[in-house]
């Protein structure tokens, strides 16, 4: 009897198989990082070839370090980095170009184009989300325009479209030879072509975006059998079974099912989701609405979502770019050589700022600077960053749900920093709480599988599975919080404006 879950995990920055038991524990890893493509200011790129060659790799590695073969595997779920867009020729399996990432923001003329008089709110009612360069939809219509006779083999049918899922599920399925061509209502809620309410691709707002229906993959529920690996995968014969975007993903394994539960996931960017149960909440303070998940033939859950578009990122750009560090922890080190940010902030507005300000025209930016100042205290201020951007985040979410937060549940890589959990606790002033399991996101996504299967029974049963690992307590110096949020506040006024007609 098959007694493991694998999860599929592609990724921002890596492609991650893992394997899990029946409680919700990591058997084994296999992991490989995949070269992040940056040829211009603001574009960022990944190689689809790399991530599916990638993704059969860390198969054989999980297999081979837990010591099982695909009789082991009950069902494979599929979670992925959601807003990235890659289009390729069905008869062939070849992209017709470099998949474009969600951080990506080449295609803010096409933002504008299609917001015209309107706004960027225009679809907002139906889609639950604004126009913006994050999500996929404009990224297709980037390539249709700009790559040569794309959009001739895309209105004759032989290009089709997918998120990050759905290029792995074709690709296991068979590819050219009857792949899959599916995704699921978390990730397809992403593109700004999905109706909440129906969910399914609404063809008007395709025609304002001149994209032909027929690349679009079908959309199903986030826990069913869509297929099993058919290629020379190690899985072959597997049922795929679960499919949710990462965020909910990670969410769906912190066993926030209910409305009134959250998490925040601190990874590349940021993403603080807020359940809403089966109702359809329409944010009046910079938050996304997204689907949480659907399981089956029930009824879909929805969210509210506050998307920071640099957290985990930022420490990698300190290391890459500027060389102030070697490694991701060694931040932390230099952070607490110092007892505070020494007056300086930095706003990581890279890809402009997200929620709860949607401004595409802000830029990275670090201000209070002094003679004082030093590495110390800018690798403090990066961490601090992402704590001050979720502090934003999560008054949105109050003021949408009516409800104040009494803990954030977290995860993500960046949950393993001390500092920066104890910081984010003490500006939220509510606890911050680590599950034993970190790693939620590939967990939700066997979760999703394994319920599909009947691997697990119920959500009863995962609620189960969730323990507490640690708990940060907020320090109670309200005066000093303020204080802190007034001068990031201050600071972040000081990003926007920066692009124009002649920076971009």
């Amino acid at each position: 009897m098959a007694q493991y879950i694998i999860a599929l995990d592609q990724g921002t920055t890596s492609s991650r198989a893992i394997i899990f038991d029946k409680k919700g524990s990591i058997i084994s890893v296999g992991q490989k990082e995949h070269e992040q493509i940056m040829p211009r200011a603001g574009w960022v790129e990944h190689d689809p070839i790399e991530i599916r060659d990638n993704m059969r790799e860390v198969i054989g590695i999980a297999l081979g370090r837990a010591n099982i073969t695909r009789h082991d595997i009950a069902a494979i779920g599929i979670t992925n980095q959601r807003e990235t867009a890659v289009v390729w020729d069905k008869n062939t399996g070849e992209p017709v170009y470099n998949a474009i990432v969600w951080q990506d923001t080449r295609t803010q003329p096409i933002v504008d184009r299609l917001a015209g008089d309107e706004g960027i709110e225009r679809f907002k009612d139906i889609v639950g989300l604004p126009l913006a360069t994050y999500f996929s939809g404009t990224k297709i219509v980037w390539i249709l325009e700009n790559v040569e006779g794309a959009r001739e083999k895309a209105e004759a049918g032989d290009l089709i479209f997918g998120t990050t899922d759905t290029w792995v599920l074709w690709n296991l399925t068979g590819g050219p030879d009857g792949g899959v061509h599916a995704t699921d209502v978390t990730n397809a809620s992403r593109t700004l072509f999905m109706d909440l309410k129906t969910l399914s691709w609404r063809e008007d707002i395709l025609a304002e975006f001149g994209v032909p229906l027929s690349m679009l993959p079908e959309i199903r529920s986030s826990s069913e059998v869509y297929g099993v690996a058919r290629d020379a995968s190690l899985l072959r014969e597997t049922p795929i079974a679960g499919i949710l975007g990462d965020q909910q993903a990670a969410t769906f394994g912190q066993a926030a099912f209910d409305a009134g539960e959250s998490k925040n996931t601190y990874g590349t960017g940021c993403f603080l989701i807020f359940q809403t149960g089966t109702d359809i909440v329409k944010s009046e303070n910079g938050l996304l609405t997204t689907v949480g998940y659907k399981l089956g033939d029930e009824p879909a859950h929805y969210a509210l979502e506050g998307s920071i578009a640099v957290a985990g990122s930022l420490i990698q750009w300190l290391r890459d770019q500027l060389g102030i560090i070697s490694s991701a922890p060694e931040a932390e080190e230099l952070a607490k050589k110092v007892e505070d940010n020494g007056g300086v902030y930095f706003v990581p507005a890279f890809s402009g700022l997200f929620a709860p300000y949607w401004r595409p025209d802000a830029r990275g930016t670090i201000v209070g600077l002094t003679r004082y100042s030093n590495r110390n205290h800018i690798a403090r201020a990066a961490l601090e960053a992402t704590a001050f951007q979720t502090r934003e985040v999560l008054d949105a979410v109050n003021a949408d749900s009516g409800v104040d937060l009494t803990e954030l549940k977290v995860d993500g890589g960046m949950i393993a920093n001390d500092t920066l959990m104890q910081f984010q606790a003490d500006i939220l002033g509510v606890p911050v709480v680590r599950p034993v399991v970190a790693e939620t996101t590939a967990l939700g996504a066997a979760y999703a599988a394994g319920l599909a299967v009947g691997f697990w029974n119920d959500l009863d049963e995962l609620r189960a599975n969730w323990q507490e690992d640690k708990r940060w307590t907020p320090n109670d110096d309200v005066a000093e919080r303020e204080r802190q949020l007034r001068l990031w506040k201050k600071a972040v006024t000081k990003s926007m404006g920066w692009v124009d007609d002649d920076v971009r």
